[in-house]
């Protein structure tokens, strides 16, 4: 009987979180169609949809396929992106605030995209590359300095920390070097922006999605035993220092290129997995929901951000005011817990 209730209670579990995970995604595609139809001008579902099936629409065609649909592609491609990766390392170091963006490796992958908008004027194919560059190098020197006497997540997080600090200097001085059309269009990258989304921006990031998601989702497993530890994982079967060097690599890579098409969308990494796993519970890989969770998280702030003020702000801005008291309120209750990061 008692065998019978636990399978009973296992399968209850997969059916709401299969439940769960559906109802992100069918409210992640009507947010998407919502955002397609709503705006300056008003187009119905069914214009909508035969925009998407190629279908000349007079006026629709270029509000919709060249202005509307490439933005919010954009915004479920990022959002899913940063979902992903901030979960990704937020579960390997064990701690909720192990966010890219918090860590330094947004910076990294920021201050070589800054540089190439501003020093070397590349466009958005080569600046995603050298952001990519940027990332992967600033992930090896904080992996690096934090792994001295064995890999620790605390002292990580703590160095990477730092590293942040720096290449944020790093990101102002090159900014006060620019010339004023240059400083503007960096100024509006760092923000976390989809203004003047375009076909040519999303490519990139969509190639590299398609490539690094099935890759990170494909190690779920290993990255669940490896929050028991590396010699619980170990015992378990898992390749430790090369399941933990391919999530690296993976969700180093994701992050790079989604920051390269949008800037550092401040918080999405940060939030979108907590969110998730207070949404879906305990058990199985937080990855796909988390990805769903930043997607929404990113096209709904652009929907704020355009239509709730007077005034349109970036989608960055918004996600930063929702991201920094959540930011605060962690650290309040880690400091009440007595733990430490």
């Amino acid at each position: 009987m008692t065998a019978l209730t636990v399978a009973a209670g296992i399968r209850a579990r997969r059916r709401s979180r299969t439940f769960v995970i559906a109802t992100l995604a069918v409210l992640l595609v009507v947010t998407f169609a919502l955002t397609l139809m709503v705006g300056r001008s008003f187009y119905t579902p069914v214009e909508v949809f035969r925009v998407v099936l190629g279908e000349t629409v007079p006026g629709a065609s270029f509000t919709v396929g060249e202005l509307r649909l490439p933005r919010a592609t954009m915004a479920i491609l990022a959002g899913f992106a940063f979902g992903i990766a901030g979960t990704t390392f937020q579960t390997l170091l064990r701690n909720p605030l192990a966010s890219p963006d918090i860590i330094g490796i947004s910076s990294g992958a920021s201050l070589a995209a800054v540089y190439g908008i501003i020093v070397l004027s590349l466009n958005e194919t080569a600046v995603s590359f050298l952001a990519l560059a940027g990332a992967l190098v600033t992930a090896a020197v904080i992996y690096l300095l934090s792994h001295r006497g064995g890999f620790a997540g605390a002292r990580l997080i703590l160095i990477g920390i730092g590293v942040a600090a720096m290449l944020d200097s790093a990101i102002t001085y090159v900014l006060s070097r620019a010339a004023a059309w240059d400083l503007q269009t960096a100024m509006q990258w760092l923000t976390g922006s989809l203004n003047g989304a375009t076909w040519q921006a999303v490519l990139p990031l969509a190639i590299a999605t398609a490539v690094l998601v099935p890759l990170l989702l494909t190690q779920g497993r290993g990255l669940g035993m490896l929050r028991l530890g590396d010699d619980s994982a170990a015992s378990l079967g898992v390749e430790v220092t090369r399941t933990r060097v391919l999530l690296i690599i993976g969700a180093v890579a994701l992050l790079a290129f989604a920051t390269a098409a949008t800037g550092p969308i401040a918080f999405v990494a940060f939030m979108a997995g907590p969110i998730a796993a207070r949404v879906v519970g305990s058990g199985g890989s937080l990855l796909l929901p988390a990805g769903f969770v930043g997607a929404l998280l990113v096209l709904l702030a652009d929907l704020i951000g355009q239509f709730a003020f007077e005034n349109r702000y970036p989608v960055g801005v918004i996600t930063g005011v929702l991201g920094a008291p959540y930011l605060v309120f962690l650290l309040i209750r880690i400091n009440r817990s007595g733990a430490s990061i």
